[in-house]
């Protein structure tokens, strides 16, 4: 069973519009909202890839309880911990000549709700797969995603972490299954700046030195490298398309790649990652099933 774990979710509220004008009412073209967090990315896209997942993590209020019926209904199961005050934020997406977001704080999460979550994920099994992703709330401890993985060291449990900087490489000594760095989010680590792909490489064979069993990179219009298990290097290009959307396509090449690597098969879970991260960025909204393994037939 796939776990993900979405420690602020969100009612997205998107609105496009022709231009914005600082100080007057402005009118829009069109609205519609949808459900978030990068967790909740992952299981939707997981499902449409024919994994089942559940969904974890914290909500509250009215907006709370629209994340979790819009997701079931999606047909992700969830078991998110209902926090007692406030309510799931909102995060505002303006999309006109440019895009502008304003993205809401959320609830406060007491040390109540954090023993609640542990005991959900008392129980995950042998052979089980947890997904860490984002970032952590400012109520929250800052090492929660070590604290997580140091609970669930004694299990069999594939762990993997879409997360950026110290909150990544505090993690590396529990040798997560998989994480998954853009190229810039990899120079930050190491104070670097890269010319190459060869350096790219160089330096995510560095994070699988210092504990990540699989190291997935995704670099933009330059594809993405995977350094696997056995420290095979692993290449792939990019999708053909016109990106109209980059939230969630690297959820997408997360969702993706754990489809693919459910028999070991890794440049087979690089393609289906690298397929459903452009199946996402090439539509409004998360990949559907069709797009992503039309998509697959390019790479």
């Amino acid at each position: 069973m796939v776990y993900t774990v979405t420690f602020n979710p969100a009612v997205d509220y998107i609105v496009r519009t022709d231009e914005i004008n600082v100080g007057k009412v402005n009118r829009s073209i069109s609205e519609e909202i949808l459900f978030g967090g990068k967790g909740i990315n992952i299981s939707l896209v997981l499902k449409e890839l024919g994994i089942n997942s559940k969904a974890l993590g914290f909500i509250a209020g009215f907006t709370g309880r629209a994340i979790e019926e819009g997701v079931r209904e999606m047909g992700v199961e969830t078991d998110f911990v209902h926090l007692k005050d406030g309510f799931s934020r909102i995060n505002v997406k303006i999309k006109s000549a440019e895009e502008t977001e304003l993205n809401g704080q959320g609830p406060r999460i007491d040390s109540e709700a954090i023993a609640e979550l542990y005991k959900k994920l008392d129980g995950l099994e042998n052979g089980d797969t947890l997904v860490l992703a984002g970032s952590i709330p400012n109520t929250l401890p800052s090492d929660i995603y070590e604290k997580i993985l140091e609970h669930l060291a004694q299990k069999d449990i594939k762990v993997i972490v879409d997360a950026t900087k110290e909150l990544l490489l505090n993690v590396l000594k529990y040798k997560p299954f998989l994480i998954k760095p853009n190229n810039y989010e990899l120079e930050e680590m190491f104070g670097v700046a890269f010319k190459n792909v060869e350096e790219i490489v160089e330096y995510a064979k560095k994070l699988k030195e210092m504990g990540a069993v699989n190291v997935l990179v995704s670099m933009a219009e330059k594809g993405a490298v995977l350094i696997d298990e056995n420290g095979s290097v692993h290449t792939c290009g990019v999708c053909k398309g016109s990106v109209v959307n980059s939230l969630g396509a690297g959820d997408s090449m997360v969702a993706g790649f754990i489809a693919g690597s459910l028999d070991g098969d890794y440049p087979y879970a690089l393609k289906l990652g690298t397929a459903a991260g452009g199946a996402t960025a090439f539509s409004d909204g998360l990949a559907q099933r069709n797009d992503i393994y039309r998509l697959l037939q390019q790479l």
